[in-house]
């Protein structure tokens, strides 16, 4: 029951979006190295640090961008991301979010819509959100909806644009499994 009211309501969250959408920046391009940042980020409440140079030595990372937590798509997505997070952690990948949001909202984003089961970071700044030049053309400051997978060596493998929460999910753990597949070659 609740598995279905979930896909329902994602599914007229992606029909509202693709109405309302508006066009974003163009994302870093596969190929591309992916800038370092650090900055807070919560995970399970607790308010921690994130820093890309040290996640990428434990792994692939997914990088994905949204633009207002708790926010209907939003939520839909860290539900999907965190239900998904033992997929990720199996290839090895580790899942990160990350949005304009303080400090104080990621921590209860972190517990109740990514389930405790990955970071959320904070760029109140939005100075991760123009280095990956995943900024919303509609709302200056706050990010699009933008994945990236990044491999450990900083280049961008993976990177997906678009109104459909569920797509993000579901695209950037083929890639992350792909590439992980590349590595056993």
């Amino acid at each position: 029951m609740k598995a279905k009211l979930v896909g329902a309501l994602a599914s007229v969250v992606m029909g509202c979006a693709a109405l309302v959408s508006m066009p974003s920046h163009a994302a870093l391009a596969v190929g591309a190295q992916a800038p370092l940042f650090s900055t807070q980020s919560a995970l399970a409440g607790k308010v921690q640090r994130f820093d890309m140079a040290e996640a990428l030595k434990r792994g692939p990372v997914v990088l994905y961008f949204f633009p207002k937590a708790f926010s209907q798509g939003c939520t839909i997505e860290a539900h999907a991301f965190a239900e998904a997070t033992p997929s990720f952690a199996a290839s090895g990948a580790q899942v990160v979010g990350i949005s304009h949001d303080d400090i104080a909202t990621m921590q209860r984003f972190s517990s109740e819509a990514c389930r405790d089961q990955f970071s959320v970071a904070s760029d109140p700044d939005a100075k991760a959100i123009k280095a990956y030049d995943a900024g919303s053309a509609a709302r200056p400051g706050t990010a699009s909806r933008i994945s990236y997978v990044i491999a450990p060596d900083g280049k961008v493998i993976y990177a997906h644009e678009g109104s459909d929460p569920m797509e993000h999910v579901q695209q950037t753990l083929k890639a992350v499994q792909a590439w992980k597949a590349r590595q056993k070659s």
